[in-house]
C-alpha cells in the first residue's frame, strides 16, 4: 500500500536499524558476565518448577493474582527487610518485566504534559529519555564523590516553592548510582527524606544496582527511614541474575501499589521465569551474588589498570564501589558523542556522557563504559582501541596509545 506512512502517528519513533550483532569492543548497556550466568543449576531449577507447578501456567498469572508469583514476591520482601531496612511484606511488591515497565508504570500513575521532576543531574539516560516523552520539566540535582547533594537540591526546592511549583517526585539512585557508582551517605539519606517531607514530593528510588555493593556495608534504602513522604521503591534481577529474564519489581505503599496493579495491564509478568528465580535465589541468593561480585570487581580493576596504562592521567574515575558501570571523564577539548562514531567504525561501542545528564554540557567529554560483559583481556584490547581512535580524532590522550601515569608529557 502507497503511501501508508501517512497513517503513522505523529510522535511515531523512527525505524530501530536491524540488528547486527555486538562490536567487537562492547562497553554500552546493562549487559552481565556470561560467565556468571549459573546455566546448569537453572536447568535443573526450571525442569524441578515445571514439573511441580506447570498446570498453574493454564491461568493468568499463575492463580496468584495480578501482583505476581508469591515466593518471588515473598523473596523480594524478606530481602528488603533483611538488606535494606524497608519493613516490606509479600503483598508489597509488585513484580514487572524488568524495572523498565516499573519506570512506565510510575510515570503513568503520576505525570501529566508540564508537571515538573526532580532528577540526578548524571541519571539513567532510559528515565531521561521516558521523561522527555512525557513532557515534563526536568530539573536536574547536581551530584559530588559522595552522590546527589541536598544542599543543592535544598536550594532548588526553596526556589521551585517560591514560583508556585511543587515537584511530582524525585527520581533517584542513591546505591551504586547510575551511571557515576557512587552511594549515598546515611546523613544525605536522612537528609533527603526530610527535604521530601518539607516540600511534598514523592521519593521515587532505583536500587536496581544495590545487590552489587562489594565496598562497604549497605546504607537503608530510603523508604527505610520513618517518614511521611509516600516511597517507590523499583529493584531488578537483570544485574542480580540475568538481563534477559526481564524481572523487575515495585515496592509501593498500598494506596500507591494498588494503582499501579491497574495500569499493569499486561496479562501478568512472564511466569515461568518467576517460578526458576524464585525457586533459585531462595537457595542461592547469596553465594551466587557474593560469586558476581567478585567476579565484577576483579574486571573493575582490569579496566581502570588499562585506563591508567593507555590514557593515563587524561582520564579521571572514581573507583566503583559496585555494579557495572565506570564513569570516566576526559579533557574538556573530547566531545564523547562525537568520538562515538569514529570509535564504533573501529569496534569500540561506549555510552557518550551527554546521554545520561539533565545537561549535555556538564557531561560532554565524559562517558560510561559497562565493564561486565567482556572479558579481561577483551577489556584491556577495548581500551587500548579506544585510546587510538581518541588520539586520532583530538590528540587525547597526547603520546597516544600506552601513554602512563608518571611518563613524560
Amino acid at each position: 500500500m502507497s503511501g501508508w506512512q501517512a497513517l503513522l502517528a505523529r510522535n511515531a519513533p523512527a525505524p530501530a536499524p536491524a540488528f547486527g550483532g555486538f562490536p567487537r569492543y562492547n562497553f554500552v548497556g546493562g549487559h552481565n558476565d556470561p560467565e556468571a550466568v549459573p546455566v546448569d543449576e537453572l536447568a535443573r531449577t526450571a525442569e524441578r518448577v515445571i514439573r511441580e507447578q506447570g498446570r498453574l501456567l493454564a491461568t493468568y498469572n499463575l492463580d496468584a493474582g495480578a501482583l505476581g508469583h508469591l515466593g518471588l514476591r515473598s523473596f523480594v520482601a524478606d530481602k528488603l527487610r533483611m538488606q535494606r531496612g524497608i519493613p516490606a511484606t509479600a503483598e508489597d511488591v509488585l513484580i514487572t518485566s524488568g524495572s523498565l515497565q516499573g519506570l512506565d508504570l510510575v510515570n503513568a500513575l503520576l505525570l501529566e504534559p508540564g508537571d515538573t521532576v526532580l532528577v540526578e543531574q548524571l541519571t539513567y539516560g532510559g528515565m531521561l529519555t521516558r521523561l522527555e516523552r512525557a513532557g515534563v520539566r526536568v530539573v536536574g540535582v547536581p551530584l559530588d564523590d559522595e552522590g546527589l547533594r541536598t544542599d543543592a537540591l535544598e536550594t532548588i526546592c526553596r526556589d521551585l516553592q517560591t514560583k508556585g511549583v511543587r515537584p511530582k517526585y524525585l527520581y533517584t539512585v542513591p546505591t551504586v548510582q547510575n551511571p557515576t557508582g557512587t552511594v549515598l551517605p546515611v546523613e544525605r539519606r536522612r537528609a533527603l527524606v526530610d527535604l521530601a517531607d518539607r516540600y511534598g514530593f514523592l521519593l521515587f528510588e532505583d536500587e536496581c544496582y544495590a545487590d552489587l555493593l562489594w565496598e562497604g556495608s549497605w546504607p537503608p534504602a530510603l523508604a527505610g527511614f520513618d517518614t511521611e513522604a509516600p516511597d517507590i521503591h523499583i529493584g531488578s534481577f537483570s544485574k542480580s541474575l540475568a538481563p534477559a529474564l526481564r524481572l523487575g519489581y515495585i515496592h509501593a505503599p498500598p494506596e500507591l501499589l494498588a494503582r499501579l496493579v491497574a495500569l499493569k495491564t499486561d496479562g501478568g509478568t512472564p511466569a515461568i521465569e518467576q517460578m526458576i528465580v524464585a525457586d533459585y535465589f531462595d537457595r542461592c541468593f547469596e553465594p551466587h551474588v557474593k560469586a558476581l561480585k567478585e567476579r565484577l570487581a576483579r574486571k573493575a580493576g582490569v579496566l581502570m589498570e588499562a585506563l591508567d596504562r593507555e590514557f593515563g592521567t587524561a582520564a579521571a574515575f572514581t573507583a566503583p564501589k559496585g555494579g557495572i558501570f565506570l564513569w570516566v571523564r576526559l579533557p574538556d577539548v573530547v566531545d564523547t558523542s562525537a568520538l562515538a562514531g569514529p570509535a564504533l567504525a573501529e569496534g569500540v561501542a561506549f555510552n557518550p556522557g551527554a546521554e545520561w545528564s539533565t545537561d549535555r554540557d556538564v557531561a560532554r567529554s565524559c562517558l560510561r563504559l559497562c565493564y561486565a560483559l567482556p572479558p579481561e583481556d577483551v577489556l584491556r584490547e577495548g581500551v587500548a582501541k579506544l585510546a587510538e581512535v581518541c588520539h586520532r580524532e583530538t590528540g587525547v590522550p597526547a603520546l597516544g596509545a600506552n601513554r602512563r601515569r608518571g611518563e613524560a608529557s
